[in-house]
């Protein structure tokens, strides 16, 4: 799949949740683009904060197949913001930085543009990440460069610290030889998710591919220096990662400085947040926030 040359304008043809509206947020020189959802009345209670996988884009977070899939929506009408962004290399910086950028990079672009955020809207208790697949590292690398401690929290899908298997170049996400890996059994998913899915692709960027396999090696450096609280899900046909006992137990206990816990989504495939699990992964994030603004003194923020 080549390089589309304006994915950000094909996006904005593509159908979204009521009241998300397009956003741009300077990252330290470099444009994100995203999508955002303010909650209605004076001031959110925290921002939720979506940060894509490999290959996709920040509408992945806000599925059009069903209504019940968005998690913007649904974080809205429970008080909070929710910000879906383009990671560098995809959307508004693709032109920017088209060979994508290196985990650390990418973590100080975030924060860069969380900077963005935090001047120009309402932030409530801090920011949630709510990372998916290659997101994850990148949520977590983020979180591990949190000086301030503005992140409260990270919830992260399909994204373990050893591979399931050795794979050569990563098979596209909806190509023929994907469907293990990025999907699982089709009868996860809404009808149409997969007309709806082909405008929130994008190419990965070639430092992305080249960091895939270094994240086991890298893994355990970036985990010892996060302080946030961590939930982990891993998707019943999730084949990506390992994920058994003994997997997630040397994965957790690399965490060592925070607090962790593990969910398995049942029903579900690699891309829950675009599947019929949606919506109860979603409720899921949503309570996690509320039990971090609850140990805070602020669940009615």
């Amino acid at each position: 799949m080549g390089r589309r040359e304006s994915p950000a304008m094909e996006r904005a043809q593509a159908a979204r949740t009521s009241g998300v509206t397009d956003i741009t947020l300077d990252a330290g020189g470099i444009t994100l683009s995203g999508l955002h959802i303010e909650p209605p009345g004076p001031s959110p209670r925290a921002v939720v904060v979506a940060v894509h996988g490999g290959g996709m884009s920040a509408g992945y977070f806000d599925g059009q197949a069903h209504p019940s899939v968005s998690l913007l929506g649904l974080g809205a009408s429970l008080g909070f913001a929710v910000l879906s962004l383009d990671r560098p290399g995809y959307g508004g910086s693709a032109r920017e930085v088209p060979h994508g950028q290196s985990l650390t990079e990418q973590s100080a672009t975030l924060h860069a543009a969380l900077d963005d955020y935090a001047r120009r809207f309402p932030t409530g208790a801090g920011f949630l990440l709510v990372a998916h697949s290659f997101g994850g590292k990148v949520a977590l690398t983020a979180a591990a460069d949190d000086e301030r401690g503005r992140i409260i929290g990270l919830d992260i899908s399909g994204c373990g610290h050893r591979y399931a298997t050795d794979f050569g170049r990563p098979p596209g996400i909806l190509a023929r030889d994907s469907w293990k890996w990025h999907w699982g059994p089709l009868r996860l998913y809404p009808p149409n998710s997969f007309r709806f899915s082909r405008s929130l692709l994008a190419p990965m960027p070639p430092v992305e591919e080249e960091e895939l396999r270094q994240w086991s090696e890298s893994f355990p450096g970036v985990a010892a220096r996060v302080r946030a609280p961590v939930r982990l899900t891993f998707a019943e046909y999730e084949n990506w990662w390992l994920h058994d006992a003994d997997a997630l137990a040397e994965m957790t206990g690399h965490l060592c400085a925070t607090s962790v816990t593990v969910h398995r989504q049942p029903d579900a495939g690699h891309n829950i947040s675009l599947g019929w699990a949606a919506r109860s992964y979603h409720l899921r994030v949503l309570a996690f926030l509320e039990e971090l603004l609850t140990r805070r003194g602020q669940a009615d923020a």
